[in-house]
């Protein structure tokens, strides 16, 4: 016991538990956005269930570590490029990152169109919840595969793998319905959130193409863009002279 719980292995699990959290800033982006579109009442549910499966998909990949590296393997080739089973993951959660960051960018702006939980029956929005909670499913495995392979990467302790991921969705869990309803409070920020969202999907995409953009680009592209954000919100709330 006292091997397990070293200096070095500590650190580790500090240094990939804060890793953990900022992937999974964007799955908390697009989540709470996907939770957004449901009855109030059930939000909360949803939000909690996603965040449960990106943790089970997470770990269910880190107990799978023999299939990850077969990922790598190339099965084909597209015009000369090499296409492995981790480029076609990226390559689909990319293209369906854009797709319905765009389609919801253009639902914010139009509004919402008939049919949705708002005005249906209770049949129709409990498909509608499952359709949601489908959609969250799917961009898990994108979002849990980033998360992983960061994991593998930097560490080599199975312990301190699954600690990290168990930890990092638990604050996440926490931090989720604050950034739930700050987004939702904000609709100039959550189109800006989107935008993010689309952002990422250009990233996975070029990754699955192999085509590296390094991470620290997209962060500070995003960390410029809310402070950006944050200025012109305060602006607005200032009264005019």
């Amino acid at each position: 016991m006292d091997l397990l719980f070293t200096p070095e292995s500590l650190i580790a699990l500090l240094t990939l538990t804060s890793l953990e959290i900022v992937l999974g800033i964007d799955n908390i982006i697009f989540l709470t956005i996907l939770v957004d579109r449901l009855p109030s009442h059930q939000r909360a549910y949803a939000r909690n269930i996603g965040l449960g499966l990106a943790m089970i998909t997470r770990l269910g990949l880190l107990f799978s570590l023999s299939w990850i590296m077969s990922l790598t393997e190339t099965l084909f080739f597209i015009l000369d490029q090499a296409i492995s089973g981790r480029d076609i993951i990226l390559l689909t959660g990319g293209l369906f990152l854009i797709w319905k960051s765009t389609h919801e960018i253009h639902e914010s702006i139009e509004g919402l169109s008939e049919g949705e939980p708002e005005t249906s029956s209770g049949k129709q929005s409990t498909k509608y919840f499952f359709f949601i909670l489908g959609q969250i499913a799917i961009i898990d495995v994108v979002f849990s595969l980033d998360s992983v392979i960061t994991a593998v990467g930097l560490v080599n302790q199975l312990w301190v793998m699954v600690s990290a991921i168990v930890l990092a969705v638990i604050v996440m869990m926490f931090a989720a319905r604050s950034i739930g309803e700050f987004v939702s409070d904000h609709p100039t920020l959550k189109v800006l959130a989107l935008s993010f969202l689309i952002l990422i999907g250009v990233s996975l995409v070029a990754d699955g193409l192999d085509f590296h953009i390094p991470k620290g680009y997209i962060y500070f592209a995003m960390a410029f863009s809310l402070i950006v954000e944050m200025l012109n919100s305060r602006l607005r709330k200032r009264p005019i002279s």
